[in-house]
């Protein structure tokens, strides 16, 4: 049988697939028969099988449908993944890291609001400042969220200290 039945505690390429992001979290999912006769294709390896679903697709091999379902997708995340492949290339079919990608609560204007307030009362510490930053903008926050948002806006802004 083909690498994807093998596996298990202490598999170096299933231990590098995850610290990617690129560790398929259903390869039983996979039935493509050519994709299961070849040592060369890895149905843990979830850029491997995106990739090959797309392309059985785009060649003609098989409608998007059917060749969604061989490879243990919906056709949604077929037209996801061919989205991703065609404006990003392979990149595009590793999975984004989870969670916020930034600051959401902790704006630039909250920033700019907090410098001014330093720059009056050099004294005040972070949690200070945070409850001042509720208070004026309905927004809570860590002392140390504050901390490390404002380095960044003076990363950003070098001008505002």
């Amino acid at each position: 049988m083909a690498r994807q039945q093998q596996g298990g505690e202490g598999d170096p390429k299933e231990a590098a697939l995850a610290a990617a992001r690129c560790l398929n979290p259903h390869p039983e999912q996979v039935t493509d028969a050519e994709f299961l006769a070849s040592e060369f294709f890895d149905a843990r390896d979830a850029v491997q099988v995106k990739y090959e679903m797309v392309r059985k697709a785009r060649t003609g091999a098989a409608p998007v449908t059917e060749a969604a379902a061989a490879f243990g997708y919906s056709r949604p995340a077929y037209y996801a993944a061919a989205a991703a492949l065609e404006s990003s290339g392979l990149e595009g079919l590793v999975p984004a890291r989870p969670g916020p990608r930034g600051g959401h609560k902790l704006t630039d204007e909250v920033c700019t609001w907090a410098e001014e307030q330093l720059a009056a009362r050099p004294q005040l510490r972070p949690a200070q400042l945070g409850t001042l930053i509720e208070g004026a903008f309905g927004v809570r926050a860590h002392p140390r969220s504050i901390e490390r948002a404002l380095a960044r806006y003076r990363e950003r802004h070098p001008k505002s200290r």
